[in-house]
């Protein structure tokens, strides 16, 4: 297989390290020579310095041959036109691009990206997905992560084990069904000291150990209260920034029919004028820097239950996150691009990050990977990926019992829906065929999973 990415920014250069990883032939083109010249040195890819956009360009970096491109610069409307070459003079047969914009993302004008017009067969819109992922955890309370999976039956949770009461601290995995009875859980990942692993049912839980989880959602409330503490749904939330990803957010949550008391703190004025007119009385829009505790409280921070922060600096995101709660805000939400941010924010006091790269990594991952995979979500850049798929008639996954097909160590199948049920396998379970599988599946793992899913 080969994969044209155009853009060698932070996206750009994950997508291309993950699949250089597994074996794909992997271009990179950027306008910066430097960009190009460092993304060829340091991974098994090719950099090419070039507008991304122009057919000579595209070109050179071998598109004639490619089976995919993968637009993901900066300027939505170069994404735009190298899809558009690549459909018309390469006859790339799968096209992906980031569009950022929300005026390229109306309703009333999506047939702008219909084969016979701007040839895209899959919109990124990395400020869309991040609001839907910080919606998403609002409405499920006492998780740091949550993702809904096969049409909704399944949950994939992240529950932090931070209370010394928690039931099952030094308590091995093979003991939660009588911890839990009665409920469906499997535990998939751990993540302790900034390490994740696939758990076995002898590992134990350590305080501040952060679990991936797959339930019923009609259990998730039990399920977090057991491992985490039950938190109350937030009715009073303080978003910071005022941007796309702010924007998306404060218009879902108005237009989710609870009643939510929502302020938005905007440093620009421009642009906090024009959320304000957009947003309408839903929502009160202040105008100024977050940073300001006078400011802060006047969005009443120290009577929210949560505080969203969004804009496009790290820095400020932290920050305000930080001075919100030791106002008394119950519960902060802070956007970071940087990892090496990560080993401190707990002890900060920010209890859910939200990574947009990853989101957009994991959105993109979904249409490289075989059509069998229904959804991804990457758990970690450096780890692994929660993977929805349909059971083949001929993969080896139906052949024989869980523990005799040989899945590699990476690998564990946590859920299976069959029809409407939703089954958690043991060991002596077995896969029929068109039934929907849940899996957790390590990178180190991921070509022999490949193989078993397809019937290699």
């Amino acid at each position: 297989m080969r994969v044209i990415v155009c853009g060698a920014g932070q996206v750009g250069e994950a997508i291309a390290r993950q699949l250089a990883g597994e074996g794909i032939d992997v271009t990179v083109v950027d306008i910066s020579p430097e960009q190009a010249q460092r993304i060829d040195e340091t991974y098994d890819v090719r950099g090419m310095q070039g507008h991304a956009s122009h057919p000579e360009v595209l070109q050179r970096a071998g598109t004639t041959d490619a089976d995919m491109l993968i637009a993901v610069t900066r300027t939505d409307e170069v994404n735009m036109v190298a899809c558009q070459v690549a459909y018309s003079l390469f006859k790339v047969r799968r096209r992906i691009a980031r569009v950022r914009h929300p005026g390229y993302l109306a309703p009333n004008w999506r047939g702008l990206f219909a084969s016979d017009q701007l040839p895209i067969d899959v919109l990124i819109s990395p400020e869309v997905e991040v609001a839907d992922a910080i919606a998403r955890r609002l409405r499920t309370p006492g998780a740091f992560d949550t993702v809904a999976l096969a049409d909704g039956r399944v949950q994939l949770l992240g529950v932090a084990c931070s209370s010394e009461t928690c039931a099952m601290l030094g308590r091995p995995l093979a003991d939660l069904p009588q911890m839990l009875p009665g409920v469906g859980v499997m535990v998939m990942a751990i993540i302790r000291d900034g390490k994740a692993f696939v758990p076995h049912g002898r590992d134990t839980i350590e305080r501040n150990d952060q679990l991936y989880l797959v339930a019923p959602p009609a259990q998730t409330a039990q399920i977090i209260a057991f491992f985490a503490q039950a938190v109350r749904q937030a009715s009073r939330i303080v978003i910071v920034g005022g941007g796309n990803v702010g924007f998306n957010l404060a218009r879902q949550l108005t237009g989710s029919g609870s009643a939510i008391d929502i302020k938005l703190i905007e440093r620009n004025r421009t642009r906090a004028e024009m959320v304000s007119s957009e947003l309408g009385n839903a929502v009160v829009v202040l105008n100024g820097d977050a940073l300001d505790k006078a400011l802060l409280l006047e969005a009443s921070v120290n009577t929210a239950e949560t505080i969203v922060a969004v804009t496009d600096d790290d820095e400020t995101n932290i920050f305000a996150s930080v001075l919100a709660k030791r106002e008394g805000c119950g519960r902060a939400i802070a956007l970071v691009n940087k990892s090496a941010y990560e080993p401190i924010l707990t002890a900060l006091g920010v209890d859910a990050v939200v990574d947009p790269s990853a989101i957009t990594i994991s959105t993109i991952l979904r249409h490289v990977r075989p059509r069998a995979v229904a959804a991804l979500y990457t758990l970690r850049e450096d780890f692994g990926e929660v993977i929805e798929t349909q059971a083949l008639p001929d993969s080896r996954l139906v052949k024989k019992p869980l523990n005799k097909v040989g899945l590699p160590a990476g690998m564990m199948i946590g859920a299976v829906v069959r029809g409407e049920e939703v089954l958690f396998p043991t060991g002596a379970f077995q896969v029929t065929p068109d039934d929907r599988v849940i899996a957790i599946v390590t990178y180190d793992a991921l070509r022999k999973a490949e193989d078993i899913l397809a019937g290699a």
